[in-house]
C-alpha cells in the first residue's frame, strides 16, 4: 500500500502541474484560455491506449511490472514538459504523461485490491486514491515558491523524481497476492488461436477460470480477441489509428470546425473495441461502465482542471492565496477518499457512492458564491471536494469488481481510461461555457448537473442491470466472491473470503 500510494501521489503531482501553471504557460506561448485548456485534455487522449496496453501487461506479466513501466512513462513525460518550446511540443509530452497515468491507475489499483482482505477493499481503494489528492497538495505548496522564483519549467523538471520510486518498487516489493496465486505460476506461452472470433473477453475469462491452477494453464492474453486472424488484426490496428487521430484533432486546433463528426468517429472506434473485448455477453457492461466513468469525469474535472484559473482570473487571487485554497481542496479530497473507504465497507460500494454524491450538491453553488472570504471559500471547497470528488476513492473498487482476475487490469484500464475522456472534454467545455457566463457559474452548472447523472447510473446499478439483460449469471462483485465460487478457490481461502 505504501509503495502504490507514493506512486499514485507522485502521479497526481505530475498530472496536476499543468493546471497550476496554465496561466503562465498561456502568457509565454500566447494562448487563449480554450487553447491552453486543451493542454490539460492532451493527457486524456492517450489514456485509453495506455490503460489498455499497460493493463494487459499487468494481467500477463504482473501488477508490479506494469506499475514500474507506468511510473517511468509519466515521470519522463513530465520532465520533457519542462523543455517544451511551444504548444505542440508541450502537447506531445502531455500525451506521454497520459499513457503513464492510465497505466498507473490500473496497475496500482489491482496491485492493492488483490493484496488486501476482502472485507477491507473499499478502504484499500480509498486510501490509495487519496494519494492523488496528496500529490495536488504537494504540487500546490511547491508552486507557491518555485514559480515566482524560478519559473514554471522547474515545476516539471522536479517531476522526474518518481523514477527513484520505480527503482525501489522494482527492487523491493512482492507481487500482488491474488495475481501471484492464480496467474503468476503459469507459463507466458502465447495463448492459442482456438478462441472463436467475437467471443471476446468472456471466452478468454471463461477459459482462464476453468483452467486456473492447472499445470497446463497459460497466462491470460486480454487482447487475443482483437487479433484472431489477419483481417481482424489489420482492422483493429486501423481502428486504433483512427481513434487516436480523431481525438488528437478534436483537442487541438487541427480539428476546428470538425469536432462533432471527429468525436463521433472516435466514439465509434472505442465502442467497437469494447464490443470485441467484452464479447457477445460482456459488451453492454463495458459500454455502460465507460459511460458512467465519462460522466464522473465530466462532473469532477471542470473544478479540478480550472479551479486555479478561476481563483486567479475571477477572484484575482495571488499565487500564495491560490496555494491556500488548493491546500483546502486537496486535503478535502484526501479526507473524502478515506471517508469513502470506511462508508463503502460499511454500507456497500454503490450506496456509499450515490449517497455521498447527493450530499455534495449542497456545497456546489455556495462555493462559487463566496467572493471575499478566503477562509470561507476554503471551508466550502473542503466540504465539496470531500463529498463530491473524495467519493472517487472507491471508484476503482466499483469498476474492478465487475471483472475477474485474469483480465481485471486490462478491462479496468480500458473502461476507466476511455471514460476518462470526460476529463478531456470537461475543461474545454467549462472554458466554452465561460464565454457566455462567468467561469464560476459555468463550473457550478456542470458539476451539479453531471453529479445527478452519476447518482442515477451508480445508485440505480445501471451497468449491472444492462449486463444481466444479456447474461443473467453475471456475478455481483468479483472482488467479494461468494464462498466456494471460482475466484474463492484460487485465492487460497483466507478467513475473510471464507
Amino acid at each position: 500500500m505504501v509503495a502504490a500510494w507514493i506512486g499514485y501521489l507522485l502521479d497526481g503531482f505530475d498530472f496536476v502541474l499543468i493546471t497550476l501553471v496554465l496561466t503562465e504557460i498561456a502568457d509565454d506561448f500566447h494562448l487563449s484560455t480554450a487553447t491552453a485548456a486543451s493542454l490539460i485534455s492532451g493527457a486524456f487522449i492517450t489514456r485509453w491506449l495506455g490503460g489498455a496496453l499497460l493493463g494487459a501487461m499487468g494481467d500477463r506479466y504482473g501488477r508490479k511490472a506494469a506499475m514500474i513501466a507506468s511510473i517511468l512513462l509519466y515521470s519522463l513525460g513530465t520532465f520533457a514538459c519542462g523543455f517544451a518550446w511551444g504548444y505542440t511540443s508541450l502537447f506531445v509530452a502531455r500525451l506521454v504523461i497520459g499513457m503513464g497515468m492510465a497505466g498507473e491507475y490500473s496497475a496500482s489499483v489491482t496491485y492493492v485490491l488483490e493484496s488486501w482482505p476482502t472485507r477491507m477493499r473499499n478502504r484499500a481503494s480509498g486510501f490509495l486514491i487519496s494519494g492523488y489528492a496528496g500529490g495536488t497538495v504537494v504540487a500546490a505548496e511547491l508552486y507557491k515558491w518555485v514559480v515566482p522564483n524560478w519559473g514554471w519549467r522547474w515545476m516539471f523538471w522536479i517531476g522526474v523524481l518518481p523514477v527513484l520510486v520505480a527503482l525501489w518498487v522494482r527492487r523491493s516489493l512482492p507481487e500482488a497476492g491474488d495475481w501471484a496465486a492464480q496467474i503468476g505460476s503459469r507459463p507466458t506461452v502465447s495463448a492459442g488461436a482456438g478462441t472463436p472470433a467475437g467471443q471476446g473477453a468472456v471466452a478468454v475469462q471463461g477459459a482462464a477460470t476453468a483452467s486456473a491452477g492447472g499445470p497446463q494453464a497459460e497466462r491470460p492474453n486480454p487482447f487475443q480477441p482483437l487479433f484472431t486472424g489477419r483481417l481482424r488484426s489489420w482492422l483493429n490496428t486501423a481502428l486504433a489509428a483512427a481513434a487516436s487521430a480523431a481525438l488528437f484533432c478534436v483537442f487541438t486546433p487541427l480539428g476546428t470546425g470538425q469536432v462533432p463528426w471527429l468525436s463521433a468517429v472516435a466514439a465509434l472506434c472505442l465502442i467497437a473495441f469494447a464490443a470485441q473485448l467484452g464479447g457477445r455477453k460482456g459488451w453492454p457492461l463495458y459500454v455502460s461502465l465507460m459511460a458512467t466513468v465519462f460522466c464522473a469525469f465530466l462532473y469532477s474535472w471542470p473544478i479540478q482542471a480550472l479551479l486555479p484559473t478561476y481563483l486567479k482570473t475571477d477572484l484575482g487571487y495571488t499565487p500564495a492565496q491560490v496555494t491556500d485554497v488548493m491546500f483546502y481542496a486537496g486535503l478535502g479530497t484526501m479526507a473524502g477518499c478515506w471517508l469513502a473507504g470506511f462508508v463503502g465497507d460499511w454500507a456497500g460500494t454503490r450506496r456509499a457512492y450515490a449517497g455521498t454524491l447527493l450530499a455534495s450538491l449542497c456545497f456546489v453553488f455556495p462555493v462559487f458564491a463566496v467572493q471575499d472570504s478566503l477562509v470561507g471559500l476554503g471551508v466550502l471547497i473542503f466540504g465539496l471536494l470531500a463529498l463530491n470528488q473524495g467519493i472517487s476513492g472507491i471508484l476503482p473498487k466499483y469498476i474492478a469488481g465487475h471483472f475477474p482476475i485474469a483480465t481485471r487490469a486490462a478491462s479496468l484500464g480500458f473502461v476507466y481510461n476511455v471514460g476518462a475522456l470526460g476529463g478531456a472534454v470537461a475543461p474545454v467545455l467549462g472554458a466554452r461555457l465561460a464565454e457566455g457566463m462567468s467561469l464560476g457559474r459555468a463550473l457550478a452548472v456542470l458539476t451539479f448537473g453531471l453529479t445527478l447523472v452519476v447518482v442515477i447510473l451508480v445508485g440505480g446499478n445501471v451497468p449491472q442491470r444492462l449486463a444481466r439483460l444479456v447474461d443473467p449469471d453475471v456475478p455481483d462483485d468479483h472482488l467479494v466472491p461468494a464462498a466456494g465460487g471460482a475466484e474463492a478457490v484460487h485465492r487460497k481461502a483466507s478467513p475473510d473470503v471464507a
